[in-house]
C-alpha cells in the first residue's frame, strides 16, 4: 500500500541535506547521505490532515494544550509503549534542541557540567558548549554483541560537584544503541544518588528494531528529569517544527512553561505541526509499521554488501535508528582521506564519525532513510572509496 522504492526529488525545496550539502563538504551536487531526515513522502493520512487543515484559510495563533492534542500523545505512548502518561504533565517546544536547551539553563549554572555518552550527537555539544556548560563525556565501549556502557565510569562522572544533569539520548545516536531496562534502572538509581537531573532525548524511540524494546525514561524515573520527543523522526515531519515532552515535577514544568512563554514567546505552536501529530498519532500507524519493515531492508542490504565487499568489518545492523554507524577501524583507511574519495570521486556526501566526538574517529554514519535506489548508489560509492585507499 505504501511505496517507499519512489524516488522525490527533493532539489529545489530549500533543503538542507540535497540544497545546502556544500555547506559542510564543500562541493555542491554530492549525493548526500547526511543528516538524518528521510527522502520518503510522509504518510498519507498526515498529508491529508494538512490538506483539510489549509483548506479551512484561516492561520491564526493556535494552542497546543488542546484535548486533541494530549490525547493523540497519550494513545501513542499506551499503544506504542506500553507507557500510560498524565497529559497534565506534558509541555510543547518547538524542537526537542530547544527544550534540551532551556532545561540546561534551567537545571544548571553557566561552568557546571553535563554528562552525555559519547560518541554523541554532535547538536548536543552545540547545546551545552552554548550555553556556557562544559561536556563531561563517558565514552561506550563496543563488545562483540553491541555498545557497552561502563556503569562505573558512569559514576565517576556523576559524582563530580559540577555534574548537574545527565543529557541522555535513548535510543542513542549515532551508535543506535537500545538502552536495557536494567541500564536505566542503574543510571536512574546513580542520577538519585548524586543528585544529577536527567533530560531523556527519546526522538528516536519509534525506530527500534530486534528484541530489546524502547523503555521511555518515564518507567524508571526519580528525581527531577525530563522525557523529550516528536514525531519528526518517525514520520518525517521536521520541517513543520514542534516537539513535545513529559515534566512531572509540577515546579520544573511551570518554570520551563513560563521561559518558554514569557521570555521567549514561544507558547504558540505551528498549527500544521499539531495537525500532523496528531494524525500520525491517530492514523499513522500502518504506515509507520510499512516504513519500519522497508528500513530494516535497507540497513540489511548495506550490512550483505560492505561484509561481501570487506568480510573484516563483520558489520551488524544497529538496535535501533536508520543511521548506519559503521567501524571501518579494521580496515586501517585515513578519514580524511576517505573523505576526500568520497566527495571527490565517488561524488557521495556521508558523515565521518568524527562529527560525534573524539569516539567517532575511524567510522562514518551513513543515512539509510531513503529508496534502495539511492542506498545503492551510496554504498557503492563508499566501498569504492574505501577499495581505492587499500
Amino acid at each position: 500500500m505504501f511505496d517507499f522504492s519512489k524516488v522525490v526529488d527533493r532539489h529545489g525545496t530549500w533543503c538542507t541535506q540535497w540544497d545546502y550539502v556544500a555547506d559542510r563538504f564543500g562541493t555542491a551536487d554530492l549525493l548526500p547521505f547526511t543528516i538524518s531526515d528521510m527522502d520518503f513522502a510522509t504518510a498519507p493520512c498526515i498529508l491529508e490532515a494538512l490538506t483539510q487543515r489549509l483548506s479551512h484559510g484561516v492561520l491564526g495563533y493556535s494552542r497546543w494544550k488542546n484535548d486533541e492534542f494530549l490525547a493523540a500523545i497519550s494513545h501513542w505512548f499506551l499503544t506504542r509503549h506500553n507507557t500510560r502518561i498524565d497529559p497534565q504533565s506534558l509541555v510543547y517546544g518547538p524542537s526537542v534542541i530547544y527544550m534540551v536547551s532551556e532545561l540546561i539553563r534551567q537545571w544548571s549554572s553557566a561552568g557546571d557540567a553535563v554528562v552525555v555518552h559519547t560518541p554523541a550527537y554532535d547538536a548536543f555539544y552545540k547545546a551545552i558548549e552554548g550555553n556556557q556548560r562544559t561536556v563531561l563525556p563517558v565514552g561506550l565501549e563496543k563488545r562483540s554483541d553491541g555498545w557497552y556502557c561502563d556503569m562505573a565510569k558512569l559514576e565517576a562522572a556523576l559524582s563530580r560537584p559540577e555534574s548537574k544533569i545527565l543529557l541522555l539520548c535513548s535510543p542513542q545516536n549515532p551508535t543506535g544503541k537500545v538502552w536495557t531496562h536494567e541500564e536505566l534502572e542503574t543510571m536512574a538509581d546513580l542520577c538519585q544518588r548524586h543528585g544529577v537531573n536527567v533530560i531523556s532525548d527519546e526522538i528516536h524511540m519509534d525506530m527500534v528494531w530486534g528484541e530489546q524494546p524502547h523503555i521511555p525514561w518515564f518507567n524508571v524515573a526519580r528525581g527531577d528529569w525530563a522525557l523529550l520527543t516528536s514525531g519528526s523522526k518517525s514520520f518525517n515531519i521536521p520541517a513543520l517544527t514542534g516537539a513535545y515532552g513529559i515534566i512531572e515535577d509540577a515546579n520544573s514544568r511551570n518554570d520551563y512553561l513560563s521561559a518558554l512563554k514569557g521570555r521567549d514567546g514561544l507558547s504558540s505552536p505551528a498549527v500544521l505541526a499539531l495537525t500532523a501529530h496528531i494524525a500520525a498519532y491517530q492514523q499513522g500507524e500502518r504506515w509507520l509499521d510499512a516504513l519500519r519493515d522497508y528500513l530494516v531492508g535497507n540497513l540489511h542490504y548495506v550490512a550483505d554488501e560492505l561484509n561481501t565487499a570487506f568480510p573484516e568489518l563483520n558489520w551488524q545492523i544497529p538496535q535501533s535508528t536508520y543511521l548506519a554507524w559503521i567501524d571501518l577501524r579494521p580496515l586501517r583507511v585515513d578519514d580524511q582521506a576517505l573523505q576526500n574519495a568520497l566527495i571527490h570521486q565517488q561524488k557521495v556526501a556521508i558523515m565521518p564519525g568524527s562529527t560525534y566526538g573524539e569516539e567517532g574517529c575511524g567510522f562514518v554514519r551513513l543515512n539509510t532513510g531513503c529508496p534502495r535506489s539511492k542506498l545503492e548508489k551510496g554504498v557503492q560509492g563508499l566501498i569504492n572509496a574505501l577499495r581505492s585507499l587499500r
